[in-house]
């Protein structure tokens, strides 16, 4: 791994939000590479007490004196340009970089750069496509947006020419990449804090498209309406995949008591193998697919593939089986768009249950303005639905939207629907309602999936 654009080892670099998936793991990758690291959080994590472990020095909270005597400092999309420890290192002319900068800079020094992008999917998709690599034992780097147990984390440094990394389109910071295989799963409507609408995310689709090597590859969900308007722009060659669309298809799909999916993949009209899936739903089909794709544009054999997958049960926060009490199953998922959602709930109602109670924490206010009719609209399989409180995240509070608002509109429809406004309120409406059989759905991208920890705890 090349880290040409560091000039000398015994500089510090310092990474301003250090304790974020992708940040915490850029900052692995250059403790594992002997560099000196250093890096701020407003709270501590199990990330930044590993960093710390492995010899990072963490500052909580965000002061202008921690980037003092640094040599690099790195930071995330979501740090304000007037935030204290970035404003200081401008005005001491240290070198400010921000993250995906940054990591395209370290992908650089790889020939196979596989970067996988798309409204969703992408945690998943890269999970897969790091247990094939592995089962191949062709030694990837990897960096996960989740926690991949095979890996014991986030982050994988490998020795070999392969960087696998997910691609996020937020702020356009994936046009900062050195894709060889640029993989795009789906586009939506996502992130409208930043763009002005689904044209402007084509766009940037289109420009990431064109970053792709002239020798790689750009693998694509045949199905997507936007995404088939971005494929004419490659100048790279081209492998799509769906079920009813697609280089790259899956036949014959059956789905088995955990709503898990075996199914035929064929290239054009000729069956290749078969595959058997240990994690739950049509999409994930779609997600192995996408996988499939990018293992074939690379020769990877058909054994490391089917195995591989076999393997993969799933990161953590992704349809994660978190515990059973009483005869009540708590699963927690990450999705936070509505699409996702959907997904989520199809998979659960394919899942053993009697009834499915989805505890749901909208993420950001700018989402839930921006997406409301359709968060509204994505509940259909869930059997109640329970809202806690917006998560802010980066966004400030705001009157314009609220979760009881959408709490309001779902049971306009007739939907069975509570709100609460305290995680502990939640737990105890919880223990009256839910009975042997029933699921607990906890879904969000924020801090929701506490709700289930704190009801298996109790």
């Amino acid at each position: 791994m090349s880290f040409d654009f560091i000039k000398d080892k015994h500089k510090r670099i310092h990474f301003i939000g250090i304790g974020g998936i992708s940040m915490s793991g850029l900052a692995e990758i250059l403790l594992e590479n002997n560099f000196t690291v250093s890096g701020s959080d407003m709270k501590s994590s199990s990330l930044t007490e590993k960093l710390e472990k492995q010899g990072a020095q963490i500052f909580l909270g965000h002061d202008a004196k921690n980037v003092e005597g640094a040599d690099l400092v790195v930071y995330t999309a979501a740090i304000s340009e007037d935030n204290p420890e970035l404003s200081r290192a401008r005005e001491l002319n240290i070198t400010t970089m921000d993250r995906a900068e940054f990591l395209g800079k370290v992908m650089q020094g790889h020939k196979y750069n596989i970067a996988i992008s798309g409204t969703h999917g992408k945690t998943t998709t890269t999970s897969m496509i790091s247990h094939i690599f592995l089962n191949a034992k062709l030694d990837p780097t990897i960096l996960v947006g989740g926690e991949l147990d095979i890996i014991n984390g986030n982050v994988r440094c490998g020795k070999s020419e392969y960087f696998i990394t997910e691609a996020c389109e937020y702020k356009a910071s994936f046009l900062k990449f050195f894709p060889y295989i640029g993989i795009i799963l789906n586009i939506e409507a996502d992130h409208l804090d930043y763009y002005r609408n689904i044209d402007h995310i084509k766009e940037t689709f289109i420009k990431f498209v064109q970053l792709i090597s002239k020798d790689g590859y750009l693998i694509a969900y045949a199905e997507d309406k936007k995404l088939k308007e971005v494929i004419p722009y490659a100048n790279c060659k081209v492998i799509t995949y769906g079920i009813d669309e697609g280089d790259i298809r899956a036949k014959n799909i059956k789905f088995n008591e955990k709503g898990c999916a075996n199914f035929d993949v064929y290239k054009n009209n000729e069956k290749l193998f078969s595959i058997n899936l240990n994690v739950p739903g049509k999409h994930n089909i779609l997600n192995s697919l996408a996988s499939i794709s990018a293992a074939l544009s690379l020769n990877v054999e058909y054994k490391y593939i089917i195995e591989g997958l076999l393997s993969f049960s799933g990161t953590h926060r992704r349809f994660e089986i978190k515990g059973v009490k009483n005869g009540i199953t708590v699963i927690d998922d990450y999705a936070h768009h509505p699409t996702e959602i959907k997904a989520t709930l199809e998979a659960a109602k394919n899942y053993p249950h009697n009834k499915i109670y989805c505890v749901f924490q909208p993420h950001t206010y700018t989402r839930t303005l921006t997406l409301f009719d359709d968060f509204v609209n994505c509940f259909y399989d869930a059997d109640e639905v329970i809202l806690a409180d917006i998560y802010a995240a980066r966004e400030k509070f705001t009157k314009k939207i609220s979760s009881d608002m959408l709490g309001d509109s779902i049971r306009e429809k007739g939907k069975s629907c509570k709100n609460f406004h305290s995680f502990e309120e939640i737990v105890s409406y919880l223990k009256t309602v839910l009975n042997k059989g029933d699921i607990l759905l906890t879904v969000g991208a924020g801090d929701v999936y506490k709700i289930g920890e704190m009801y298996l705890n109790e």
